[in-house]
């Protein structure tokens, strides 16, 4: 009977002919509604077909109270038709879905195999039949609805098509019923269909706003009471109608539609100039009224997220969706005035915005996390007190939990691994993810988001030292927020954090001591309580490697602030620290050398001195330790950025100075450490002055240290120091204007005074720095006047920087040929292997540069006996035996370097060292072995064709290795011989090595497959890689494209 009832509506809304003008098409348009209402009708009573149907139908108008039979309006006629045979239709599918659930399960004898699908509902339509039904609800929302609506309610039917203009001109209005009791008839029929769900996705997917948009009018428009359409029940009905149907529909879609009701800003120019329609000014009461839903759909729960989609959904992602991303968080960050306090409505939304970050989908979350960080950001700035209870507040409580010891507790009673877990894995994570999301990527510092971070950031910190430490992926997101609280912080917040970090000042919101953190299953970190050491050494080792690894991780943070002067204010900072520190050191150790009456104290007061003066040593050690990691682990092109900077140590350096100059004992004067400072600040400030294009910026920075070099003109004892402080002085007081010839040059003698002293690198005014001069020996002044036996006996020196310039002296005098060097090659030799097993590495590892040279100028005579040296012993009658393998690798690293210098002579003098070395590989001890190895591979680099004799021997050593040898060293070494041999060749591979090359690649995938080693199985993946590129040259060659030009005879 379904597709029946279909029939006759498809007769009623079967189209109809077009006119040629507006008037033809006003008549057309009433004779067609005319014409299908009267043939539908005679179809009724003269087919016995539709005699149901035709039954039905008059069972639903006899208690269709709103019908109206007089009427001589053809367009109401027309809509009255059209819903009786939808009620027919709803009325129908309603008893047989009824009838369908009711329905007993087949018997067994029907059973349906899985295959089958299930049965469907008879209210189930197919496409065409959902387009007869659709047709039928445009023409009652056309010409039922939409025509009495009053102006600026909804979107009028003459901007939807030209049809819409066509139907608003043929209305009459004044026939009965009245306008007002259409609409209200139109709207009850329509809610009444959307009962049954196939019908109700018809009417709400395409006319929601329409019905919306009756149902605010009829309900909420202001009459008066002479002029009212409609009774109290029925306003009553309608505003329960509306609140019903707003709380049944998806709310994104619901918020929309709101949207459009509220209408927009009055358009300018004629109708139809833009393609886009722009919305109608709507009335006051309808803005009133839907700002008022509006509001309650934000506010109820998951409100800010259907405000959002229904705002974004849909969008491109491109620039009108970031406005419309900064509109939605304006909006959400205004508390509304249906809202009974600010409280009240922070308290609601706060957790909604913070869930906006979690989001998963890749073009959702982006534009949900744009939100959310623009609306937390906009919170904070408008309502800080507000934001910080209900906003920043939870968000950050897993960080701020782990500063409480309590919180184990009162916390998760989850054991994981002997361990109670206080902070959950995924609670960390989603903590930082969400402060990186808002504080860094939100990029919109302000006094309130620094100060709440600024309370979490020890935590942050101490968790980026524990990610340092193995991998995990929380490490960036720390790192990041680090750096943002310290780019972004004020210079004296931003100090006072670092020296907190550092450990000189007290902690505060650290993590506590009764917690730590530990490794999470998913890649992250968890927090869990600390298990108890008995074993006190265990606890003070690791309470010191803490803290180096912590001002460890702290430099390298301060490493990645590539173009920000504070990690030079804050070395400068800590340098103004160390004069007051060096005071109190000797008064205290004054007072230690008095005799001091213990009997005279009470308990209390002797206490009280001893754990004072042991505090401030340990404040001391703090800070020397914190100012040595610095210079350690920082470049000096970061720590001194500017020559302000450079002048703030100056006077630092020169106040330390004047410190020891008053100390009337005079140890500052006559301690060398502080003396050979001094004369490294000299040299800087002479440099600096020595410097072009100096201004009166520059000067003037100076000026400060004016009042420190006239104290070490006059109190200096050393007559050198007075003068070039007089003379510095003089240039920095009369800007330049007075300038000694000589004073770079006795700058440069004062660094250099010292044969330890390498002078540091000078900066200008511009911050241009100059190379570092090489290190020289004492008494270098005269070194070109030195005889080649003065040299030697200096190699001999006891001082060490002294024997090693000898060192390298004599090296040069090899690479140039000397006469005198060729003729002492043999004493070269010895002096140098005696040096070889020198301790200072200094002086070995020039030993080890001179043997190189001397076996490439003198490759006969000097490889026999490194070879012999390196295959037995040491054989110098000085030679302690227990060092003899130290010395064998010494040597081994000079036959490397040997090696890599012969050039087109490897084929003549390598094949010894190919012996030697696979001899080597043999040896009991791993590291020879290893070192062997090594100088296979470089030497095997150079021999190209001459390999070819030695390719089954080395291949046979090499697979041997890979397969039986223990240690994993020694393994890595062989596959690196591989991975040398293979690059070395190149092309040349298939050549040299065709009788060995299936045995290598064999060797390889073995070790890919089977061996436990990752670096060694790094190395054999690297191999095959260069075998790959070998074998697909030699199978694919290079196709050239040349032109050869033949002269004809």
């Amino acid at each position: 009977m379904t597709s029946e009832i279909l029939s006759v509506i498809n007769i009623l809304t079967r189209p109809f002919g077009e006119g040629s003008d507006q008037r033809s098409q006003q008549e057309a348009l009433r004779a067609a509604l005319g014409a299908n209402r009267a043939r539908l009708l005679q179809r009724l009573q003269s087919d016995s077909s539709l005699e149901a149907v035709r039954k039905l139908r008059d069972e639903v108008k006899l208690a269709a109270d709103w019908f109206c039979s007089d009427t001589e309006d053809v367009t109401w006629s027309f809509v009255q038709e059209c819903l009786l045979l939808l009620l027919t239709l709803t009325r129908h599918l309603t008893v047989e879905l009824e009838r369908f659930q009711q329905a007993p399960p087949p018997s067994a004898g029907k059973l349906r195999t899985p295959e089958m699908a299930p049965p469907l509902p008879p209210d189930v339509l197919s496409v065409s039949q959902q387009k007869t039904l659709g047709a039928a609800l445009q023409f009652v929302v056309s010409l039922g609805l939409c025509p009495y609506l009053a102006p600026g309610v909804g979107l009028p039917l003459g901007r939807r098509s030209a049809f819409g203009a066509v139907v608003e001109t043929l209305v009459r209005r004044e026939a009965s019923p009245p306008a007002g009791r259409r609409l209200l008839i139109t709207s009850r029929v329509l809610l009444q269909l959307a009962e049954l769900s196939s019908v109700a996705t018809l009417v709400f997917t395409r006319h929601l706003g329409d019905v919306m948009a009756a149902l605010c009018q009829l309900g909420h428009q202001p009459h008066r009471d002479a002029d009212r359409p409609l009774s109290s029940d029925e306003c009553r009905w309608c505003k329960e109608a509306l609140r019903s149907l707003l709380g049944k529909v998806y709310q994104p879609i619901v918020i929309k539609e709101l949207l459009i009701l509220q209408g927009g800003p009055k358009q300018s120019g004629p109708r139809g100039s833009s393609s886009r329609a722009g919305l109608g000014s709507a009335p006051a009461w309808l803005r009133r009224l839907c700002g008022q839903l509006l509001s309650e759909r934000l506010m109820q729960p998951n409100g800010v997220q259907a405000v959002v989609r229904a705002v974004l959904e849909g969008g491109t992602g491109g620039d009108s969706d970031w406005r419309k991303c900064d509109a939605v968080a304006r909006i959400l960050s205004a508390c509304p005035q249906q809202s009974a306090s600010a409280e009240d409505y922070f308290k609601l939304v706060c957790p909604q915005v913070v869930d906006l970050l979690h989001f998963q989908d890749k073009q959702t979350a982006l534009q949900f996390q744009r939100v959310a960080t623009r609306a937390a950001l906009s919170m904070v700035q408008e309502r800080p007190g507000l934001a910080q209870r209900y906003l920043l507040g939870p968000l950050l409580s897993p960080l701020q939990r782990c500063t409480d010891a309590s919180s184990a507790a009162g916390g998760s009673e989850v054991v994981v691994e002997g361990s109670e877990v206080v902070v959950e894995e995924s609670e960390l994570t989603r903590c930082l993810e969400d402060v990186f999301k808002i504080w860094v990527v939100g990029a919109s510092p302000s006094a309130a988001l620094l100060a709440t971070l600024e309370d979490v950031l020890p935590v942050v910190f101490t968790l980026f030292c524990f990610t340092k430490q193995n991998v995990c992926h929380l490490r960036a997101p720390c790192q990041q927020i680090l750096l943002w609280f310290l780019n972004h912080s004020e210079p004296p917040a931003a100090l006072s954090a670092l020296r907190r970090l550092s450990g000189l000042q007290e902690r505060r919101n650290d993590v506590a001591a009764d917690l730590q953190f530990s490794a999470g299953s998913d890649g992250g970190v968890r927090l869990v309580c600390r298990q108890s050491c008995s074993d006190e050494d265990d606890q003070l080792y690791e309470k010191l490697s803490g803290e180096q690894w912590r001002l460890e991780s702290l430099m390298q943070l301060l490493a990645e602030l590539k173009d920000s002067d504070l990690p030079g204010d804050f070395f400068l900072d800590l340098l103004k620290d160390l004069t007051p520190c060096a005071i109190a050191a000797d008064e205290e150790m004054r007072k230690g050398e008095e005799q001091v009456d213990v009997a005279a104290m009470t308990l209390l007061e002797a206490e009280h001195r001893l754990v004072g003066g042991a505090e401030r040593r340990a404040q001391r050690l703090a800070l020397l330790q914190v100012v040595a990691v610095m210079v350690e682990c920082l470049q000096h092109t970061q720590l001194l950025r500017k020559t302000s900077q450079v002048v703030d140590f100056m006077v630092s350096l020169l106040q330390r100075a004047c410190v020891g100059l008053d100390v009337s004992s005079g140890s500052g004067v006559g301690n060398p450490v502080e003396t050979q400072t001094l004369s490294l600040g000299m040299g800087l400030i002479a440099t600096l002055l020595s410097a072009p294009q100096l201004g009166a910026e520059d000067y003037s920075c100076m000026s400060r240290l004016l009042p420190h070099l006239q104290m070490l003109s006059l109190l200096h004892p050393d007559p050198m120091v007075q003068e070039l402080a007089s003379n510095l002085r003089a240039v920095i007081a009369t800007h330049g204007a007075y300038r000694p010839e000589d004073l770079a040059a006795a700058g440069a003698g004062q660094s250099s005074r010292n044969p330890e002293t390498i002078s540091q690198t000078p900066v200008s005014s511009n911050s241009r720095h100059a190379e570092p001069s090489q290190p020289s020996p004492k008494g270098d002044s005269d070194s070109s006047n030195k005889t080649f036996s003065d040299w030697l006996l200096e190699a001999c020196d006891p001082d060490v920087p002294t024997r090693a310039f000898a060192l390298r002296i004599l090296t040069q005098k090899v690479q140039r040929r000397d006469t005198e060097a060729v003729q002492a090659q043999e004493n070269l030799l010895l002096l140098l292997l005696e040096n070889l097993e020198h301790e200072d590495p200094f002086v070995y590892l020039s030993a080890i540069q001179g043997l190189a040279v001397l076996a490439e100028s003198f490759p006969d005579r000097i490889l026999d006996r490194l070879l012999r040296d390196f295959r037995l012993s040491p054989s110098l009658l000085s030679s302690d035996r227990e060092r003899s393998l130290e010395t064998r690798l010494k040597v081994g690293e000079v036959l490397m370097r040997t090696s890599r210098a012969m050039g087109e002579l490897a084929p003549h003098l390598g094949r010894p060292l190919v012996g030697v070395f696979l001899q080597g590989t043999r040896d009991p001890d791993q590291s020879v072995r290893a070192s062997s190895l090594s100088n296979l591979g470089e030497i095997c680099q150079k021999l190209d064709f001459s390999l070819g004799a030695l390719a089954q021997e080395l291949s046979s050593c090499l697979t041997a290795l890979i397969r039986t040898e223990k240690e994993a060293e020694v393994r890595r070494a062989a596959v690196h011989v591989m991975v040398l041999l293979l690059r070395g060749l190149s092309d040349r591979t298939t050549q040299v090595l065709s009788e060995v090359l299936l045995d290598l690649y064999r060797a390889l995938k073995w070790v890919v497959r089977s061996d436990p080693d990752e670096v060694a199985v790094l190395h054999a993946q690297l191999a095959l890689e260069e075998l790959d590129d070998v074998m697909r040259r030699f199978i694919f060659p290079e196709q050239k494209l040349e032109k050869k030009i033949v002269v004809l005879s």
